[in-house]
């Protein structure tokens, strides 16, 4: 699971390279102006610190996503696409901590989230629906922008 977690993160990756932060930044679906390249890299590193260190582990949640509007993980203007990929990288690595050193049968510890009775299977189900889901808008964000298309 975690080599197919790792596959969809690597697409993430791949769907940025060569963007400018002014394309990272750039909203090309009229309805979904936080629809964007930068944007989708900031929520995925927010859903696997949600998931792994809040819900999973019961840590505090604080910072985007926790604290402000609705979908304030993805308001990442002014935010060098090279900022948050090396964020998300960090994140993908300590969330990859985490399952290594549990069983995938243990549940969650948050009394505040209903989720935390998800295992750690089923959170690594979800994370690589999400980020592989994401991968999949970035393929399309990445072809409005400059035509790019692909899968590896």
């Amino acid at each position: 699971m975690t080599g197919w977690l790792d596959m969809q993160r690597a697409v993430v990756r791949w769907k940025c390279e060569g963007l400018s932060d002014a394309d990272a930044h750039r909203a090309v679906l009229p309805g979904s102006p936080l629809m964007t390249a930068a944007g989708l890299v900031g929520h995925l590193r927010w859903v696997e610190h949600l998931w792994l260190e809040v819900v999973f582990l019961g840590g505090k949640g604080t910072g985007p996503g926790y604290e402000g509007p609705e979908d304030s993980e993805m308001m990442v203007e002014g935010i060098p696409i090279a900022t948050l990929l090396a964020d998300y990288e960090r994140q993908c690595a300590r969330t990859d901590e985490i399952i290594a050193s549990r069983s995938l049968d243990e549940t969650g510890r948050h009394p505040d989230y209903r989720d935390a009775a998800a295992s750690v299977r089923w959170i690594l189900f979800h994370l690589i629906e999400e980020t592989a889901r994401h991968a999949g808008h970035l393929d399309t964000i990445r072809e409005l922008i400059d035509g790019q298309k692909g899968y590896y």
